[in-house]
């Protein structure tokens, strides 16, 4: 594995925003927020000669152990033995940290030089790992704060959030395209319903202060992402018959 350039003496260390400037996106939430701590997350990461493997490491074991806490703890939370808000506020900062570090890799990697095929498929598995988990810790959530959630819309729920990740990857290579490429204001707004920093920090919040309305946020996002699933489905071919 490389390790990151080392700072010398009149060596140029990155900034912040040099950092900030190659990243990936994510949506406007992720652009403003998620993003900007990951270029500082980048800084601390090159200054203490951590290689992009170790941010994506940090990213897979932040957030699963902050899933872990949710499911652990959900019918605790429900019947009140454990303070639901110190429960949702371990979620809403895990989560994001976690996503904050997975920006980070990519942007210390192209920064320095570092990106490899390697590198980018442990990326997506700890991805994977990470939202398997997330996606755990809502279910079990949902289904502690009202028993009779009906297993197939928790079934739904999961397979729908994999929508998100899979298009998200999708969008990262050379043919990726978008059903709306305006970058209009309103635009990115409508588009915050699909934007994974925005979407985690809704649920955390839920966690923090209503955990009875997670079965609520489940069944709005399985529909959204539904929808999104069978309009791209339907985009893609007509540009596929087209070709």
């Amino acid at each position: 594995m490389r390790t990151p350039l080392q700072p010398t003496e009149g060596h140029h260390i990155p900034t912040a925003a040099e950092y900030y400037a190659v990243n990936r996106g994510g949506g406007l939430f992720s652009e403003a927020v998620s993003q900007r701590i990951g270029s500082r997350i980048s800084v601390f990461a090159y200054k203490n000669r951590l290689s992009p493997t170790v941010l994506t490491i940090f990213n897979l074991g932040l957030g699963c152990a902050a899933s872990f806490v949710v499911v652990a703890t959900a019918g605790a939370v429900q019947d009140g033995t454990v303070w639901g808000p110190l429960i949702g506020l371990v979620a809403l900062i895990g989560w994001q940290l976690a996503y904050a570090f997975d920006c980070a890799d990519g942007q210390l990697a192209r920064v320095t030089g570092q990106a490899s095929p390697a590198g980018g498929r442990l990326d997506v598995l700890c991805d994977v790992a990470v939202q398997s988990a997330l996606v755990a810790a809502l279910s079990a959530t949902a289904k502690a704060q009202e028993p009779d959630t009906p297993a197939w819309l928790l079934a739904a729920f999961a397979a729908t959030w994999m929508v998100n990740l899979v298009t998200s990857v999708m969008q990262s290579g050379s043919q990726a395209s978008s059903m709306v490429t305006s970058r209009s204001p309103l635009v990115r707004a409508i588009k915050l319903v699909r934007d994974y920093g925005a979407v985690i920090a809704l649920a955390g919040l839920i966690l923090l202060v209503a955990p009875q309305w997670t079965v609520w946020f489940v069944a709005l996002f399985t529909l959204i992402n539904g929808g999104f699933l069978a309009a791209s489905i339907a985009f893609t071919g007509r540009a596929a018959l087209k070709g």
